[in-house]
């Protein structure tokens, strides 16, 4: 008999790109991973707000292979040790793949807990609210309900798909009637009025050996092959996933199960789905705008601006989205600015880089942050943090040099050759053959990596 029944499990959702944030939001940095107020990102504040119905302890992240060392860092910095507590997909599949593969890992330990589902990159208004809503769905999914939870809506929204109730049960629940696609203004004004229909959250509550049942049963080869993934998961069994059909869990399950309620549900939710969503979520200022970074602005009314370091100035604009970021910038009116996802589309066929990593890029031993890139030459700021190493192996025809810029460490050129790095005055040294660079220290050391090729002048 499993144990620990009747404790709930958090299971939050990491995967996507979130395209309709770019140019924040990137493949290799997407927004669930971005602070884009504070200084906590999305999946950090989606963590923080489980405590106190679901401790911390009690937690899977499912995410891509590529963001793995990211999130277990922004775990580590909420004070959670990230050990076992992440698991990674070979591939994306979409939601359906990603809640089995958790749901088998789980009950794979010999628990069977309920499990709450959230995505990592959506918003809360009202944590105390949600809280209760938590509570209602954790006692609903004991007694083998499958709950999704339906955001009461506020205006007749096009951008959020439908979940029409039926009969009332108990917590204020309702029998899911049927979903229905994102809806034309018309009919979205039709739903709201009816006082029966909900917004798709894509939130979820339901005890795991319920909702592998209903996997069994409605997905058998879904679940037979993940079955035989989780029991051979690190033995180049990957193929097994990537022939899984890629499907979301509303497709797979929630439109055919036969024990799905929905929960009504009002504590200041938003998806962050595109600058608008976000626009409409924040706290204005007098003028109707949201402003960060350095702005400086002039008769503008109703924007969204955001930046870096460098000046961003707007004159007499209204309703418009500024987004400045080192290597690019966006400019919309704020009612399309979720078509940015077909310049994403556009950049990914050309094969722009902007479309896949931002200039700084975040990997396992701490930044790197390129300056100036080309066919030639390149010169990038190199941040190691403390107790990690950077390995340097120049390729063929390119001569690389370092200088140290602050910190402490050592160049590990040959086993027992180790250079002390502690004085930038030391100059440029050249790299010649594979070298490491390893931070010894308690601070982050960095160094400026220059490269150049034989055909440079």
């Amino acid at each position: 008999m499993p144990e620990n029944k009747s404790l709930a499990h958090a299971v939050i959702l990491a995967g996507g790109m979130g395209a309709r944030l770019w140019p924040i939001s990137r493949e290799l940095f997407p927004k669930q991973l971005v602070s884009f107020f504070g200084n906590r990102s999305l999946i950090q504040h989606t963590i923080q707000r489980l405590n106190p119905v679901i401790p911390s302890d009690r937690l899977t992240v499912v995410c891509g292979k590529t963001h793995f060392y990211e999130i277990s860092r922004q775990i580590q910095d909420l004070g959670i040790d990230p050990r076992g507590k992440i698991v990674c997909e070979p591939c994306g599949r979409n939601t359906a793949p990603a809640i089995l593969l958790a749901i088998l890992k789980v009950l794979k330990s010999g628990k069977d807990p309920v499990l709450c589902v959230f995505p990592s990159d959506h918003v809360i208004g009202d944590v105390k609210r949600f809280h209760e809503k938590m509570a209602a769905a954790i006692h609903l999914a004991e007694k083998g309900d499958i709950v999704t939870f339906g955001i009461t809506p506020h205006c007749p929204e096009t951008g959020y798909g439908y979940i029409e109730g039926g009969k009332e049960r108990a917590e204020g629940a309702r029998i899911i009637r049927r979903f229905v696609e994102k809806p034309d203004a018309k009919a979205a004004r039709r739903y709201v009025e009816t006082g029966r229909f909900f917004w798709n959250s894509g939130m979820f509550a339901f005890r795991a050996s319920v909702m592998a049942e209903e996997f069994k049963g409605l997905q058998p080869g879904m679940h037979d092959r993940m079955q035989r993934y989780v029991q051979n998961i690190g033995r180049s069994k990957a193929h097994l996933y990537e022939d899984m059909e890629n499907i979301s869990i509303d497709y797979a399950i929630m439109e055919h199960t036969q024990k799905g309620v929905v929960l009504p549900s009002d504590f200041g939710w938003s998806d962050v789905g595109s600058w608008k969503s976000l626009f409409d979520f924040l706290k204005k200022d007098e003028n109707g705008n949201i402003l960060n970074g350095n702005i400086l602005t002039r008769e503008t009314q109703g924007c969204l601006v955001m930046g870096g370091r460098r000046l961003v100035v707007t004159n007499h604009i209204r309703d418009t989205v500024v987004i400045d970021t080192p290597d690019s910038v966006f400019v919309s009116n704020m009612e399309n600015s979720r078509d940015v996802k077909f310049i994403v589309k556009k950049l990914k066929e050309e094969g722009r880089k902007e479309s896949h990593h931002h200039q700084t890029r975040m990997l396992p031993w701490g930044s790197r942050t390129f300056f100036e890139e080309c066919a030639d030459f390149y010169f990038s700021r190199i941040d190691i943090l403390p107790q990690k190493t950077y390995s340097v192996a120049p390729k063929k025809g390119w001569a690389k040099r370092i200088v140290l810029v602050s910190g402490s460490g050592r160049l590990r050129q040959k086993p027992g050759k180790d250079v002390l790095l502690q004085d930038p005055v030391q100059g440029c040294i050249a790299i010649s053959g594979r070298v490491a660079v390893c931070n010894t220290s308690e601070t982050n050391l960095r160094i400026i990596e220059i490269g150049t090729h034989d055909n440079f002048k």
